[in-house]
């Protein structure tokens, strides 16, 4: 595994075990830190100052905005239609599926262990450990739960951010 010279890596960026990642074709934005054992694919993009935790993966067509956390192990797809061969058994190849995007707005957080469908979260928004995401998320909204499904909002129960009472 390694960082391909194919990747354009913003300012400050802090890939913390470099010869422990796949990072190819992609895009990283300034001041954004990468954990071990992540790969990002070619195509995707991954905005400034966000924290990738490890072992996650982060495929074609995903874009990350700014400020963003992606906890351990969070997997994204981009195939809503996923097959292995065609009708006559032949193994499909580059040509033969549909990329569907999925956006990740700026400052969202998305919990360890979660998988998200091709979708677009909203700006804010907070994916809780464990959502299987199958639907868009509103700016703001909190989702938890397998389908993910609306618990709150951030605006509401977003603890004081110093940390006292």
């Amino acid at each position: 595994m390694a960082v391909s010279d194919s990747v354009v890596l913003g300012a400050g960026v802090r890939v913390l075990k470099p010869d422990l990642v796949n990072l190819y074709g992609c895009t990283i934005g300034d001041e954004t830190r990468i954990g071990p054992f992540v790969e990002i694919q070619a195509g995707a993009t991954v905005g400034a100052r966000c924290k990738i935790q490890s072992h996650c993966f982060i495929c074609e067509g995903v874009r990350i905005g700014d400020e963003v956390f992606v906890g351990h192990g969070v997997m994204f797809t981009n195939d809503l239609w996923p097959r292995a061969t065609d009708d006559e058994g032949h193994l499909l190849g580059a040509d033969d599926w549909s990329l569907k995007a999925t956006v990740i707005g700026n400052k969202a957080s998305i919990g360890s262990g979660a998988v998200l469908l091709p979708v677009r979260i909203g700006e804010g928004a907070l994916v809780a450990a464990g959502a299987v995401v199958t639907r868009d998320v509103a700016d703001f909204a909190i989702v938890a739960g397998n389908p993910a499904r609306i618990i709150g909002d951030v605006r509401k129960r977003r603890p004081n951010s110093t940390g006292r009472s």
